[in-house]
Protein backbone atom coordinates (compact mmCIF):
# COMPACT_ATOMS: atom_id res chain seq x y z
CA UNK A 1 0.00 0.00 0.00
CA UNK A 2 2.86 2.11 0.91
CA UNK A 3 4.54 1.53 -2.35
CA UNK A 4 1.33 2.75 -4.72
CA UNK A 5 1.10 5.95 -2.86
CA UNK A 6 4.65 6.85 -3.44
CA UNK A 7 3.90 5.97 -6.90
CA UNK A 8 0.61 8.24 -7.22
CA UNK A 9 2.78 11.09 -5.33
CA UNK A 10 6.08 10.47 -7.27
CA UNK A 11 3.74 10.58 -10.87
CA UNK A 12 1.40 13.39 -10.14
CA UNK A 13 4.77 15.64 -9.10
CA UNK A 14 6.08 14.54 -12.45
CA UNK A 15 3.10 15.87 -14.08
CA UNK A 16 3.60 19.13 -12.48
CA UNK A 17 6.80 19.01 -13.49
CA UNK A 18 6.13 18.36 -17.10
CA UNK A 19 3.27 20.60 -17.06
CA UNK A 20 5.37 23.64 -16.14
CA UNK A 21 8.17 22.96 -18.70
CA UNK A 22 5.51 23.32 -21.13
CA UNK A 23 4.16 25.82 -19.49
CA UNK A 24 7.46 28.12 -19.52
CA UNK A 25 8.22 26.48 -22.97
CA UNK A 26 5.15 28.04 -24.52
CA UNK A 27 6.11 31.44 -22.34
CA UNK A 28 9.60 31.35 -23.86
CA UNK A 29 8.58 31.13 -27.91
CA UNK A 30 5.83 34.22 -27.10
CA UNK A 31 8.68 35.86 -25.53
CA UNK A 32 11.09 35.44 -28.27
CA UNK A 33 8.23 36.23 -31.10
CA UNK A 34 7.81 39.75 -29.07
CA UNK A 35 11.36 40.15 -29.04
CA UNK A 36 12.10 39.56 -32.44
CA UNK A 37 9.50 41.75 -33.38
CA UNK A 38 10.70 44.96 -31.34
CA UNK A 39 14.27 44.21 -32.61
CA UNK A 40 12.88 44.35 -36.55
CA UNK A 41 10.81 47.51 -35.46
CA UNK A 42 14.18 49.22 -33.76
CA UNK A 43 16.15 48.47 -36.80
CA UNK A 44 13.26 50.13 -39.43
CA UNK A 45 13.59 53.14 -37.15
CA UNK A 46 17.23 53.16 -37.51
CA UNK A 47 17.48 52.76 -41.19
CA UNK A 48 14.31 55.57 -41.37
CA UNK A 49 16.50 58.20 -39.60
CA UNK A 50 19.91 57.23 -41.46
CA UNK A 51 17.83 57.52 -44.42
CA UNK A 52 16.06 61.25 -43.38
CA UNK A 53 19.65 62.55 -41.93
CA UNK A 54 21.22 61.42 -45.35
CA UNK A 55 18.23 63.38 -47.34
CA UNK A 56 18.91 66.38 -45.14
CA UNK A 57 22.76 65.90 -45.86
CA UNK A 58 21.77 66.13 -49.35
CA UNK A 59 19.16 68.72 -48.90
CA UNK A 60 22.67 70.97 -47.83
CA UNK A 61 23.51 70.93 -51.56
CA UNK A 62 20.62 70.75 -53.17
CA UNK A 63 17.98 73.33 -52.05
CA UNK A 64 15.20 71.97 -54.15
CA UNK A 65 14.50 68.71 -51.78
CA UNK A 66 13.90 71.37 -48.84
CA UNK A 67 10.47 71.76 -49.94
CA UNK A 68 9.89 68.10 -49.40
CA UNK A 69 11.99 67.74 -45.86
CA UNK A 70 10.57 70.93 -44.18
CA UNK A 71 7.45 69.07 -42.67
CA UNK A 72 9.19 66.44 -41.79
CA UNK A 73 12.48 68.44 -39.43
CA UNK A 74 11.60 68.86 -35.94
CA UNK A 75 10.67 72.11 -34.41
CA UNK A 76 12.94 72.85 -31.82
CA UNK A 77 11.53 72.90 -28.17
CA UNK A 78 10.22 76.16 -26.47
CA UNK A 79 11.45 76.64 -22.98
Amino acid sequence: MKCETTNAVLTFILGALVLLGVIFALKTINQTRELRLVANRATELVREQAFFNNCLEYSKTHADINRILQPLVPKPAAH
